[in-house]
């Protein structure tokens, strides 16, 4: 059994009255013709590592292999803990979550790929603070993660999720994307909603480059996840409240895909262009690769 398309995924779902989710681990275990059982448990197992990359991350911040980034996360929690943010208490909560896993990341220590390393950071972020703000637990935060996955293989599929194929729309921007569709029906939302969401929140970041400096996965990246699980909560709000995408989430997979296509060498991972040609990008690199 195979979805092609978010479409048919929504359809499926939206037929038999079940979430996306559902259908997804039931997909998976037909496809390794295991019991569902066993594919559930496999997903909380990622799922108990990512909110122990999110906890380490916060309590224990650690300086990057580069040296670049490192203690962001804490500092924005400590911030939010202690002053009437701006953007809201949980907003910063999930941002804060998504720096400190990109910083775990970039430490060396364990993360899940989600969809990648480069855009580990935001599922975590929004899905620890959802389940705390909606009191879900984690086998209720395991089905998010199977309608997140369903969401990442057809964007796999039809577009990509590659930063050296595709660009950082291709990793932060599809794992916002995935973010954005578990949240809604995490909240009690449709089939439908999520696919909207998922495609709100993907062509927000149609274009974006991926130009780590000195091709490590820092800067920009780590503050791409705190971005992408904004997006993501942004966007999950929207589907959420009945608002559509007038372009349909399929279409937008393709259309990233084009663009990720059309978009030059210099602007997918090779670190040649954005910000790793910029002066003090060029500078960071060098002294980075002064160390070997």
């Amino acid at each position: 059994m195979h979805y092609y398309n978010v479409k048919d995924l929504v359809e499926e779902a939206e037929k038999r009255a079940v979430t996306i989710g559902r259908v997804v681990k039931e997909m998976e275990a037909e496809n390794l013709e295991v019991p569902v059982e066993q594919v559930e448990e496999r997903m909380l197992a990622q799922w108990l590592t990512m909110k122990e990359s999110a906890e380490i991350g916060l309590s224990e911040p650690k300086k990057s292999m580069g040296g670049l980034i490192g203690g962001e996360g804490k500092k924005l929690n400590d911030y939010r803990l202690n002053n009437k943010t701006l953007a809201g208490q949980r907003m910063n909560k999930a941002v804060s979550r998504a720096l400190a896993v990109a910083e775990v990341n970039a430490s060396m220590g364990k993360i899940v790929a989600a969809p990648t390393a480069g855009s580990s950071g935001i599922l975590p972020g929004v899905l620890l603070t959802v389940q705390e703000e909606l009191n879900l637990d984690d086998r209720r935060i395991v089905d998010g993660l199977f309608t997140a996955s369903g969401i990442g293989i057809i964007i796999a599929q039809k577009a990509s999720i590659s930063g050296a194929e595709g660009g950082c729309q291709a990793e932060c921007g599809a794992a916002a994307a995935m973010a954005a569709a578990a949240l809604v029906e995490l909240a009690g939302g449709l089939p439908s909603q999520a696919g909207e969401a998922c495609a709100i929140a993907l062509k927000n970041v149609l274009g974006l480059i991926c130009d780590p400096v000195a091709g490590l996965v820092e800067v920009p990246c780590a503050k791409r996840n705190a971005l992408g699980a904004s997006l993501a909560l942004v966007s999950a709000d929207m589907g959420l409240a009945g608002i559509k995408s007038v372009i349909p989430v399929d279409e937008v997979i393709v259309a990233m895909g084009e663009v990720g296509c059309s978009l030059p060498d210099s602007l997918r991972e090779t670190a040649k262009g954005g910000l790793a040609a910029t002066p003090t990008g060029r500078e960071l690199a060098e002294r980075f690769l002064g160390k070997f």
